[in-house]
């Protein structure tokens, strides 16, 4: 510690921003997926002043967004290396993890038996079991519910599980209990997936509301990730947003929950101006779980604007010896066909107050050469996978 050439780094997940198909697309049917591309096609063009003047559309041309030939900031784009598209293997590449076996995903629900043998150990029929919403589907199906005791069981398009029941009709125990018999049946190979999340609710059929009860039945990451050795070494890791959720809350010092995008910006901005040593690490879903999987490219869009707007604050929050990343950990492009994610490249854009200059820089073929990097600058175990590209930062 105290030779580090950034003090600290913050790295922001715009969760779901793809930048153009990846060389393996067609592997995943994702052929002609453009998330960022599309949306400025959609939009009639982005505006996007800040992360352009970063670099943005030098990476890959985005209508709306200039090209600079000054960039303030270094650009690229990455190659996920691992087999998966969700958030999970995403994030956790990005901190050094190789994923190759991938979590299953459900688009057309569970098998039947799997729900048929999880009926069996918890006592209870299952109804929904489809990719939904979660409070669309307490909508169509609490009623349902509370008339019969039928838990209802959803997926979307990461490899999750989520069980939704009123407080009232089964009791929060018996719900964790339900979510922890399911996370053992689903921890099978054939069946493996990420998390199973408790989603327990309250009120009236028209009137139900989501409790602060969820509770998340994770996976730890199979391997040490960069988060282990900063901790390891004495140094924070502050996680914003869903991030504690995808680590299972391994290699994290503090987190924080958020509840939309802005809220995500607001949490950065206070975890910014502590005085910390290590990193920051934020999740910004709002443009995957509103927009990406809703296919809705104006929304989408908005979103993207809006959050260029606040990076003013954030980049005015760094510190001289603060580094800022701004990625992705997948696609969504929000006019490909079904509602998945995207097999797509992500945009990699670099600042700090104390870098002379900007430029591009080589590409990534891996998501862990983030980790790499971050591992290098505060000089713990470099991951297995990844390259830092640190002594590039001039």
């Amino acid at each position: 510690m105290g030779n580090e050439q950034f003090k600290r780094i913050h790295l922001i997940v715009l969760d779901s921003v793809g930048i153009g198909e990846s060389p393996d697309a067609h592997l995943f049917g994702d052929e002609g997926a453009n998330t960022l591309g599309h949306i400025g096609d959609a939009m009639n063009g982005l505006t996007m002043p800040n992360m352009g003047k970063l670099g943005l559309s030098n990476i890959s041309e985005i209508k709306g967004i200039a090209v600079t030939d000054e960039p303030s900031g270094y650009y690229t784009k990455m190659q996920e290396a691992s087999v998966g598209k969700d958030t999970m293997t995403g994030h956790w590449e990005m901190m050094g993890l190789n994923i190759n076996k991938p979590f299953k995903v459900y688009p057309n629900g569970f098998p039947s038996e799997l729900i048929e043998e999880l009926e069996k150990r918890i006592g209870r029929k299952i109804i929904g079991n489809k990719p939904a919403s979660g409070t669309a589907i307490i909508d169509e199906l609490g009623k349902e519910h509370m008339e019969t005791g039928a838990i209802i069981v959803y997926t979307s398009a990461d490899p999750v599980m989520q069980i939704a029941a009123h407080e009232d009709i089964i009791p929060i125990e018996e719900q964790y209990r339900i979510c922890e018999i399911a996370r053992e049946l689903t921890l099978e190979p054939k069946y493996l997936v990420g998390r199973v999340i408790a989603r327990p609710f309250i009120g009236q059929p028209g009137d139900f509301t989501r409790t602060t009860n969820r509770h998340d039945y994770a996976l730890k990451p199979f391997g040490r990730t960069v988060m282990n050795e900063l901790i390891d070494d004495g140094f924070d890791v502050l996680a914003v947003g869903k991030i504690a959720d995808i680590f299972n809350g391994e290699g994290i010092s503090n987190s924080v929950r958020t509840v939309s995008n802005m809220d995500g910006v607001d949490k950065l901005l206070e975890v910014m101006s502590k005085d910390f040593n290590g990193l920051s690490f934020t999740n910004l879903v709002d443009f995957d779980a509103l927009f990406g999987h809703r296919r809705d490219p104006l929304g989408y869009g908005n979103a993207l604007e809006e959050f260029d707007v606040r990076l003013v604050e954030i980049m005015s929050a760094l510190r001289k010896d603060d580094l800022l990343i701004i990625t992705a950990d997948h696609g969504n492009d929000p006019v490909h066909e079904g509602t998945d994610h995207t097999r797509e490249y992500v945009p990699l854009l670099i600042y700090s107050p104390s870098l002379k200059q900007g430029g591009s820089l080589p590409q990534n073929e891996t998501f862990s050469d983030i980790g790499a990097t971050i591992a290098d600058n505060f000089n713990v175990r470099l991951p297995e996978f990844g390259k830092s590209f640190l002594t590039l930062l001039e």
